[in-house]
């Protein structure tokens, strides 16, 4: 008699509070495309009929970024998630932005689940125990599958201080093997399932150095894996961003081992129908703010997305209302976020300004000397593409005006840079410059003198831009090049 067993894991990752349809950029030869998808009424109708198309057969799980990233999320602190994602019924998560309200707010968020938040690298400094379980067991289908969590290890290196309050993190590569190991020798499980939001690069390492997973759930780095990556007998999927993707991976397993697979990352587009009942429970939430966030405060010629590593339309935005609000600031940074839904040419309405920065920091200035920005270039640089995955730390490269980087994707750390100009003259080592900025991470705390959190944040100063312009122009102008 067979004992062949079919299971169906469910991948939501990134999804970064869009609990709306939302714009979507799709590449359509040379050019980008932009579509209405994601939101969590299609979500909830794709999975609930996945669950009757496989007799409730199905591995449900959140790789993080969920909490975070829009205004209801933001305003709320993650809380109007709570009923959405409990209705999903999820079997487990793992998390990054999630800490943005805190450790404590996010422990709050966790009480709340109805599933186990999972992390084998987060802990607390006072003793070094685990904040979260390292992992849970499932019976589906008479299979025992273990799912072992690993949170962003960037969280307490990157990130604003208060994030990791108490807590510090590591990479769990070293504690993985013996999660894995207790797994299979005493749970006796069938499947080992990692759900990991470190990022593609260190989960591509992570499979090939430790033996024993048999499924890795990609995260952070929104990667739109239509073919799964085969690492050390790992199969290995990353389901893009924003709710726009769910990736759907089919299994057929006999004597613990998988002996067929099938995978789709599925487009929620208008052929997935939306939940009314979803529905319903979000138009609830969004109407207090719904007139708030469509109203329209300026347009657009230019795409406004954050698709490219080295530099982006939407960012480019985004450092022109500071530099504006700030006329004798010769450069502007901010970070190198991947979140934020597209703003195809036309209106800007309030919504799409909030996603933009949802965290709304302070307008911050600072004088920065020469060798400290070609110092700080070089270390985020290193951050983005480092040859060990393990030393990448976060998004894309930190988003620059004013100044213009010429580099080698290829050298080693320190010696990427080739030229670098300010305002259109080679940089002076020993001159200062004027900078404005936003977050910590556009201009870290070790670097330049004299800062200053003005009484303006970031939504008032691209408002205030808006105003003035009434249109804008954001087009890619070459701050960052690699040669």
């Amino acid at each position: 008699m067979s004992n062949k067993k079919k299971l169906t894991i469910i991948q939501m990752n990134d999804t970064h509070g869009y609990l709306e349809e939302h714009n979507e950029y799709l590449w359509d030869g040379n050019n980008e495309k932009y579509v209405k998808v994601g939101g969590y009424p299609r979500i909830a109708s794709y999975i609930n009929d996945i669950r009757k198309e496989n007799d409730e057969n199905v591995l449900f799980l959140d790789g993080g970024d969920t909490f975070h990233g829009t205004y209801p999320l933001v305003q709320s602190k993650g809380e109007v998630a709570i009923d959405l994602l409990n209705d999903l019924k999820l079997d487990a998560m793992t998390a990054h932005w999630e800490f943005a309200y805190g450790p404590e707010q996010f422990n709050n968020l966790v009480e709340k689940l109805n599933y186990p938040m999972l992390a084998i690298n987060c802990y607390n400094e006072e003793n070094d125990e685990l904040v979260f379980p390292p992992y849970i067991t499932k019976e589906i289908n008479d299979l025992k599958i273990g799912v072992i969590g690993i949170a962003a290890t960037i969280v307490d290196k990157v990130m604003p201080e208060h994030f990791s309050e108490g807590i510090y993190f590591t990479m769990g590569n070293e504690e993985l093997p013996r999660y894995i190991d207790k797994l299979k020798n005493e749970e006796n499980v069938d499947l080992v399932v990692v759900l990991s939001h470190l990022g593609y690069p260190q989960e591509l390492k992570i499979a090939n150095k430790i033996d024993g997973i048999d499924v890795l759930l990609s995260a952070h780095t929104h990667n739109r894996i239509y073919e799964p990556a085969i690492v050390n007998d790992t199969i290995i999927i990353q389901s893009g961003c924003h709710g726009s993707f769910l990736g759907r991976l089919d299994l057929e397993i006999e004597n613990k081992r998988i002996i067929n697979y099938n995978h789709e990352l599925k487009l929620l587009d208008e052929s997935v129908a939306k939940d009314d009942t979803m529905k319903k429970k979000i138009d609830e939430i969004m109407a207090p703010d719904r007139d708030m966030l469509n109203e329209v405060k300026g347009k657009t010629k230019t795409d406004l997305a954050r698709d490219k590593v080295l530099e982006s339309t939407m960012d480019n935005f985004l450092l022109q209302s500071l530099m504006h609000e700030v006329p004798d600031a010769v450069m502007a940074f901010s970070n190198g976020w991947r979140y934020g839904a597209p703003i195809p040419k036309g209106d800007i309405t309030m919504n799409d300004i909030w996603n933009i920065i949802p965290v709304n920091p302070p307008v911050s200035t600072i004088d920065l000397t020469g060798e400290e920005l070609w110092n700080m270039m070089e270390e985020n640089l290193e951050r983005t593409f480092a040859k060990d995955p393990f030393e990448q730390m976060g998004g894309y490269v930190k988003r620059s005006m004013g100044i213009n980087v010429y580099f080698k994707i290829e050298n080693p750390y320190g010696e990427r840079i080739q030229e670098l100009f300010v305002a259109g003259k080679a940089v002076d080592k020993n001159k200062t410059y004027k900078t404005v900025y936003v977050t910590s991470q556009g201009v870290p705390a070790k670097y330049g003198s004299n800062r200053k959190h003005l009484d303006i944040h970031a939504i008032d100063a691209i408002l205030n831009y808006l105003d003035d312009k009434k249109e804008i122009k954001a087009p890619i102008t070459g701050s960052i090049v690699a040669i």
